[in-house]
């Protein structure tokens, strides 16, 4: 098998030539056909999250086929075209998994952060959190939305029943959520970078009413707000455009120091939440959401062997939509 492998946080990642992994007990071999590139990919790679294991393979929003199975596996043979996300395993026993809560696991499995992950030609999955997909699901197109889709799922079921939705950050994430919102007959207000045209012609285009730099106000307060750029002085500025009772909700697994503000900005009953990474309820629940919508994900594809470059290209800005790489 081949694979793009971080050997040392801050590095470039390196081809390499592995053998074959085989499936243990309760896992599946994937061929991978796409593996979208995510932001956390990119704080994995730069180091800003804590304790990355390397050498590591990131990835985590990996389309694909079963091609072997371990000891135990039932209800997916080999042929059959899968999703795996970032959650790869749960202890199924601390508290917040007795409690329906096991995105915030004591002692979870993070694909492609502590498990090698899909830039590759292959990898190993648990068959519990492993999604059949269908023959009809394109590999590239799906892709995004087995991180981006499903963080912006969890994200908008956290905002709550608003109507006017303010999303921060217009990349992989918010094209996708904008789409959803549309579909639920909500308004979707786009903030991007300061002077990124492209990017608010795109939100435009995908129904947002509104579209304009982070540093802009709406013309209409928000009734919630969701970052998805990882910016902690969007915090005050999100704040400053909802109305009384608004939420804002963090849908980042980092994000920069939120500065000192004014109690005024929270004050009439406005929150600020954080989604933490996912659960297998919601990817259920979002990829039948996602058909009925008709989610159309705009991607750039990359070959396996230029996943420096789409790192590269993520971090500057220079795409609408998901990056996706091909092995």
């Amino acid at each position: 098998m081949r694979a793009m492998v971080l050997q040392s946080v801050g590095q470039p990642l390196v081809l390499e030539e592995r053998p074959d992994a085989l499936p243990g007990p309760g896992q599946v071999r994937v061929r991978v056909e796409a593996c979208g590139v995510c932001r956390t990919d990119l704080h994995v790679v730069d180091g800003d999250l804590a304790d990355v294991r390397v050498p590591i393979v990131p990835g985590h929003e990996i389309v694909g086929r079963v091609d072997a199975v371990g000891p135990g596996v039932t209800g997916l043979a080999p042929g059959v075209r899968v999703g795996v996300p970032w959650l790869g395993h749960t202890c199924g026993v601390c508290p917040y998994c007795r409690s329906d809560q096991e995105n915030l696991c004591d002692q979870p499995v993070f694909t492609g952060y502590s498990r090698d992950g899909g830039f590759a030609s292959h990898a190993i999955a648990d068959v519990d959190y492993t999604f059949a997909l269908g023959e009809a699901a394109d590999p590239v197109a799906t892709a995004p939305l087995m991180c981006a889709g499903l963080i912006g799922w969890r994200s908008l079921v956290m905002a709550g029943p608003a109507r006017r939705i303010g999303l921060y950050g217009f990349g992989a994430a918010a094209h996708i959520l904008a789409q959803v919102c549309r579909w639920q007959d909500r308004e979707v207000y786009a903030f991007t970078r300061p002077g990124d045209v492209q990017a608010q012609e795109h939100a435009l285009s995908l129904g947002a009413r509104w579209a304009g730099g982070s540093d802009e106000m709406p013309p209409d307060r928000l009734d919630a707000a969701i970052l998805f750029a990882p910016v902690g002085d969007l915090v005050p500025l999100a704040l400053s455009a909802v109305g009384k009772g608004g939420r804002v909700v963090c849908g980042g697994i980092h994000m920069s120091d939120i500065p000192r503000l004014p109690y005024r900005l929270l004050w009439e009953e406005r929150h600020v939440l954080s989604v933490a990474n996912l659960t297998r309820r919601d990817a259920v629940e979002f990829l039948a959401i996602a058909a009925k919508a008709g989610v159309r994900t705009t991607t750039r594809v990359y070959p396996l062997a230029e996943a420096n470059v789409a790192l590269a290209d993520l971090r500057a800005g220079r795409f609408q939509g998901a990056a996706v790489l091909v092995p």
